[in-house]
């Protein structure tokens, strides 16, 4: 399965405003665009999608930007991924009006196919936002492997010790 290119932008404009919670001034769109290279007008579109759902607070003109509507512990990323992508339609047989297969009643695809989407969606489901944001510890680093430290937008590499 593959997320649309909106519900990967929409994730990343809800992780971006949980790394800047505490923040004073609130997340331009123009702030994430630059940190993504992300068109802005894409990404004003999916800001709006994301306030009109709750999950953003937005304020126009001068000062104006976008804050998480509630915490980052309160936004589940399994109803985010449900809100934001249009069709799991995984291969034909999963849409009964159009399912045109003609191994499909002796076929167990759909079956599997369907409880690995359920796997998925278990998966993202016990994730909240706050979940995201939590930095990989060292520990997780396999060897010879090294780490950058993670701040919102792209990653830079971590000073040397």
């Amino acid at each position: 399965m593959r997320l649309t290119q909106w519900t990967d932008y929409t994730l990343r404009v809800l992780m971006y405003c949980a790394a800047c919670e505490g923040r004073a001034q609130p997340v331009t769109i123009t702030e994430v665009a630059e940190a993504y290279g992300i068109s802005r007008s894409h990404l004003t579109k999916i800001v709006q999608d994301l306030s009109a759902r709750g999950y953003l607070d937005t304020t126009r003109g001068r000062g104006g930007g976008m804050r998480l509507m509630k915490p980052a512990k309160d936004i589940n990323i399994g109803a985010v991924v449900r809100a934001t992508e249009s069709d799991f339609v995984v291969v034909e047989c999963f849409d009964a009006q159009n399912n045109q297969c003609r191994l499909s009643s002796h076929c167990r695809l759909q079956s599997v196919l369907g409880q690995a989407m359920g796997s998925f969606f278990a998966v993202l489901d016990a994730l909240t936002l706050e979940d995201l944001m939590v930095p990989v510890g060292p520990a997780a680093a396999p060897a010879g492997v090294s780490r950058v430290k993670l701040v919102p937008g792209l990653p830079q590499p971590a000073a040397a010790s």
